[in-house]
């Protein structure tokens, strides 16, 4: 609820002026009245309507400055003639008569301009630029009248007013680390890759991993969905990374990196994963000394020790990893544990300090008899180091050594227990079992539908709403379990469903490993106790979820440890804006974010996605594009690359698909 003079936005009409506030309507929707801490804002406006919170607002300013922003960005894109043109002539006409020096004839012209642009502009920002313009020259009339007919400039012309605006699109609101994917799409469109791999690195470095494993929030709030299915958003991330180091490129960085600065000033990273990968890179970016401690022999965190090989090949991680570690700010030691003593050393001698270490320990699944050292219980994190470890680098042995004519149970329900199952077939296990508390639907939207249907392809068997009770040995090796059967039983009272124990109904499954993997916590040993920093509820490192400082001054957290078990791309969002804020921090020393931060947090709470807005003007029933993926036969027993990725037939097909659902919002301050 936002508390509103006047507001269009969204379809309501909410119009407060000249009532006692007794009378006062509110707005249904989450609108950034309140820009920061200490300002306030005077008004909204964007794709889908305007916002008035102060009476005293020049409604033809306003809609002056909205024109301008989107003059700005009409003039780089320049693909149809509505939008390029029209966003000049919106422009000038409005600023004519905000200087006191328009015509009646000119209003009319902005009418026609507008509806011209909105039915054939070839993409959605210049389709919905007007709305909100066409709203303040009808409801606030008088004030574009006085102009015109008094000859002078509007009330606030010329006065030093904040207008700050963003563009964006549903997608890349959606997306965590907030990609540009309609500029990434575009470039593959184009057969631009080297464009479309800049495009992405703008935030999110990691292209050839989260083009493989991200789990594409992204796609729930791509609008072709609303026409007919989501456009492949994470398929076509890889093929500009693909194309960089398939042909030997240099590296495609979004700005050519700045100079190593050497004026003293360095950061410290703990952890050498997606969070702190992603730091280093954008502190790089911009000169700036970092060095990264990574407890483990090898770069990459859990991707690289987690993640199959099936599903992210090491050799194109390494790239990503390389990327990072190529730049001549970073500096990485591997083997380097950081315990309580050495970070106090570390703070004492680094400007800034990001923790970005991982959860690496396995929650148990509070069973009876739930030992750690029983023979056969093996924590999933254990297990994945060690197949990955082996498959990956030769460290270690096979864990077929284990689990080859093995019966496997994993409990779980995200995509760590995925790994988990589909590993253990790999390594030869004789039955796999996933016991998941809750159903099919649910642990697809936990991980993806491909993940799912891959492994029941695969031969593993899940049993849903399912728990296990009791654990059972023999002389300290297990031997079976006890597995609880529950049913969802609806709440009378209309509130949430809630599983209940079916009577009689337990089963009980024989089996040589019992594989946790419910959730990971972080190790917080390595946090000094005399520094008493605040953690969450969920033992994680507390922060505001803004700025990503902790409680400590000038100690910063981002990834797992600061949220707990998240996807790569949450930790490289994350990350992103943690090492702008470090990157201010360590100069100004306070905190602060830019205003294209500020934005992206407003916009997120404001929701940019409609799922119910209907969409006219394109065709539907265009068939997304579905890449190879290898069989069953060919992919079971080894570790080859399942997901084959697009050809490029089917790349520039599906990036055709794309509508460009650019938005520009903007604020006045």
């Amino acid at each position: 609820m936002s508390q509103v003079v006047f507001s269009t936005w969204g379809g309501e009409f909410i119009d407060n002026r000249g009532k006692s506030s007794e009378e006062w309507g509110q707005s249904a929707f989450k609108l950034p009245e309140t820009y920061t801490a200490d300002r306030r804002s005077k008004a909204f406006i964007g794709w889908d309507g305007v916002a008035i919170f102060q009476e005293d607002v020049d409604a033809v300013r306003l809609a002056t400055e909205y024109a301008a922003q989107y003059q700005v960005y009409s003039e780089a894109c320049g693909r149809c003639a509505p939008g390029r043109w029209g966003g000049r002539i919106l422009y000038d006409l409005l600023d004519k008569i905000a200087r006191g020096e328009g015509t009646h004839e000119d209003v009319a012209h902005l009418r026609e301009v507008s509806q011209t642009m909105m039915l054939t502009s070839k993409c959605e920002i210049g389709k919905t630029v007007p709305k909100p313009i066409l709203d303040l020259m009808e409801h606030y009339k008088e004030e574009f009248e006085t102009c015109i007919n008094s000859k002078k400039p509007s009330k606030h012309y010329g006065q030093e007013i904040d207008y700050i605006a963003k563009v964006t699109a549903p997608c890349t609101d959606m997306c965590p680390a907030h990609v540009d994917i309609p500029a990434y799409i575009e470039g593959v469109r184009d057969m631009l890759f080297g464009d479309s791999l800049a495009a992405t690195r703008q935030t999110m470095p990691l292209a050839h991993t989260c083009g493989r494993v991200c789990p594409h929030p992204c796609e729930d709030a791509c609008r072709r969905t609303n026409l007919d299915e989501p456009i492949a958003i994470m398929e076509l991330k890889r093929l500009g990374a693909d194309y960089e180091t398939d042909h030997s490129m240099g590296w495609f960085h979004p700005y050519q990196p700045k100079p190593l600065r050497n004026d003293g000033k360095k950061v410290a990273i703990i952890g050498a994963g997606p969070a702190g990968l992603t730091a280093a890179y954008y502190l790089a970016l911009e000169g700036i000394q970092v060095d990264i401690f990574e407890e483990l022999p090898v770069l990459g965190g859990e991707v690289a020790v987690g993640v199959p090989e099936y599903r992210m090949p090491i050799d194109k991680y390494n790239k990503d990893i390389e990327l990072v570690t190529s730049m001549e700010a970073v500096t990485v030691y591997t083997n380097h544990r950081v315990d309580a003593e050495r970070l106090k050393e570390i703070d004492a001698e680094y400007d800034a300090t990001l923790l970005a270490f991982g959860t690496r320990l396995s929650k148990k699944v509070y069973a009876e008899n739930e030992r750690a050292d029983m023979e056969g219980y093996w924590g999933a994190i254990a297990m994945l180091d060690k197949v990955n470890l082996w498959s990956k680098y030769g460290i270690g042995s096979p864990a077929s050594n284990e689990l080859a004519g093995k019966t496997v149970v994993c409990v779980g329900g995200g995509f760590t227990s995925m790994d988990v199952v589909r590993c253990s077939v790999r390594e030869g296990a004789k039955k796999v079992y996933m016991l998941y508390r809750r159903d099919e639907k649910t642990i697809i939207a936990n991980t993806t539908y491909e993940e799912y249907h891959e492994a029941v392809e695969e031969g593993v068997e899940f049993i849903f709403y399912s728990a296990v009770e009791r654990i059972y040995d023999e002389d300290n090796k297990l031997t079976k379990l006890l597995v609880n059967k529950f049913e969802l039983v609806p709440d009378p009272n209309g509130g949430r469903a809630q599983l209940v124990k079916i009577e009689g109904g337990d089963i009980e499954i024989d089996c040589d490993y019992l594989i946790p993997a419910v959730s990971q916590a972080a190790d917080l040993q390595i946090l000094p106790k005399d520094w008493n920093l605040e953690l969450t509820s969920w033992n994680t490192l507390l922060t505001n979820g803004k700025d990503y400082m902790t409680s400590r001054p000038g100690l910063f957290a981002a990834g797992d440890c600061e949220y707990g078990p998240m996807t790569i791309v949450n930790a490289v969002g994350q990350a992103k804006r943690a090492a702008s804020v470090i990157g201010r921090y360590i100069y100004e020393g306070k905190v602060s974010l830019t205003d294209d931060e500020i934005m992206e947090d407003h916009l997120q709470k404001l929701k940019v996605y409609n799922k119910k807005e209907k969409i006219t003007g394109w065709m539907p029933g265009i068939a997304r594009a579905n890449s190879e993926k290898l069989g069953v036969d060919e992919r079971i027993d080894n570790n080859k690359e399942v997901n084959l990725g697009f050809t490029g037939e089917e790349a520039l097909a599906e990036a055709e698909r794309c509508m460009r659902c650019y938005y520009i919002s903007m604020v006045a301050v």
